[in-house]
């Protein structure tokens, strides 16, 4: 068991230890730029931080060591000479550097005082370590929230399409990578939601993710990184698509349907994948076997019977117009295909055409639009988009006539 100093020898140790207080700090300092190259190759002003750090926690320790419980908040009184930005410049590794270059250098130099003063040098870097590691872990849980609600805002503003001039620099403060194209993805809040769990399969996956938590709601956006990058993961056939990626986030989400907005080039541009996904998340009931996860265009129909202007707009540009532009015939055939209950004969029959016509015709629909008429769901899309197209087209023809006699 070690022997506790006498009053008489504490007080003398005391007066000893303030004597080589300043000596005690000018050894650490050469030590510290001797030992540790980061400490060396740091600014000026920087070094100079640290080096009060260093001497405040000699300082402190003579205090304490003359009175141990007078002074229990023994990590505010060393860091408390550190200037705020300290904490994000030096990690918390250098830190337990530094504590253990400080007590070397004392130890070293208090050598031959007595056990009861190398114990209490021992007693005390153990406390400076703790109250390291608190510091450190509070300015964590600080910056966990700050990130968190940073994170919120930046979906909320790409779900509300209220994008400014700062939310790049928003998005690189969350430590976005992806450099590609964007898709976002809508459903329901699980209720043993694991966010942690979720950004480990995104990282598996080599994709960014932005998460969003709005009640009963999650909202993912997610990044993918373009081909040049080394973010993106390594595969023969190149980087997953979305709509695979979207299948192994889906274990994150709660019961119900999953929507997944259309791809678009950046994440500047994130707000029209929300908004669609967002459509069809509200739609997704109204059909009946809709896989999970769903693709947001494939409700189009559904979307657009809802008043959504985007699905109007995205079936009448991308179906009637191309249709249009390419051959009346097939549009027409479409129409009397799809009025024909899909029947080849009854088409054929309608049209005075052989069946292999219109077998080559529906074809030719497909190369040109992407949309295969023989399927149920497919043939659903492609007649919402004719009644649209030709409702626009009629109240436009009308609107001409009408302006056309006023004048």
């Amino acid at each position: 068991m070690t022997p506790r100093a006498t009053p008489e020898q504490k007080a003398e140790t005391l007066a000893w230890l303030r004597r080589i207080s300043g000596d005690l700090a000018t050894a650490t300092i050469k030590r510290l730029e001797e030992s540790l190259p980061w400490y060396a190759e740091m600014p000026p002003a920087r070094r100079s931080a640290v080096g009060l750090v260093a001497q405040a926690g000699i300082t402190s320790f003579i205090e304490w060591y003359d009175n141990p419980n007078a002074t229990p908040w023994v990590a505010a009184d060393v860091f408390a000479a550190a200037p705020r930005e300290l904490l994000r410049s030096v990690s918390l590794t250098q830190t337990l550097q530094l504590i253990r270059v400080t007590v070397e250098v004392t130890e070293e130099r208090v050598a031959g005082r007595g056990e009861a003063l190398r114990e209490s040098i021992l007693l005390y870097s153990r406390e400076v370590a703790f109250g390291a590691a608190d510091v450190y872990a509070r300015a964590a849980e600080a910056r966990g929230l700050w990130d968190a609600r940073l994170e919120a805002l930046v979906v909320d503003s790409i779900l509300t399409g209220e994008a400014d001039e700062e939310l790049p620099s928003r998005i690189a403060a969350l430590g976005w990578h992806g450099h590609g194209e964007v898709a976002v993805l809508v459903g329901t809040t699980s209720p043993q939601l694991d966010v942690d769990q979720v950004r480990r399969t995104a990282r598996k996956l080599g994709v960014d993710v932005l998460i969003g938590v709005q009640g009963s709601r999650l909202v993912l956006v997610i990044g993918r990184a373009d081909g040049s990058s080394s973010a993106a993961p390594a595969a023969d056939d190149g980087p997953l698509p979305f709509p695979e990626i979207a299948r192994r986030l889906e274990p994150g989400f709660g019961p119900g349907h999953l929507v997944l907005g259309p791809t678009v080039p950046a994440l500047v541009d994130a707000s029209q994948s929300a908004r669609a996904a967002l459509a069809g998340f509200a739609v997704a009931n109204a059909w009946r076997h809709a896989p999970r996860p769903v693709e947001a265009d494939d409700l189009l129909p559904e979307r657009a019977l809802a008043g959504d202007s985007l699905a109007k707009a995205t079936l009448v540009d991308r179906i009637y117009r191309p249709l249009h532009a390419h051959s009346a015939d097939l549009v027409t055939t479409l129409w009397s295909y799809l009025d024909n209950g899909r029947s080849l004969e009854a088409t054929a029959r309608e049209l005075f055409v052989h069946p292999n016509t219109v077998r080559y015709r529906l074809k030719r629909v497909t190369d040109v639009i992407g949309w295969d008429a023989t399927g149920p769901r497919e043939a659903l899309i492609l007649q919402t988009a004719l009644i649209i197209g030709s409702i626009g087209t009629e109240v436009t023809r009308r609107r001409g006539g009408a302006q056309r006699r006023t004048s």
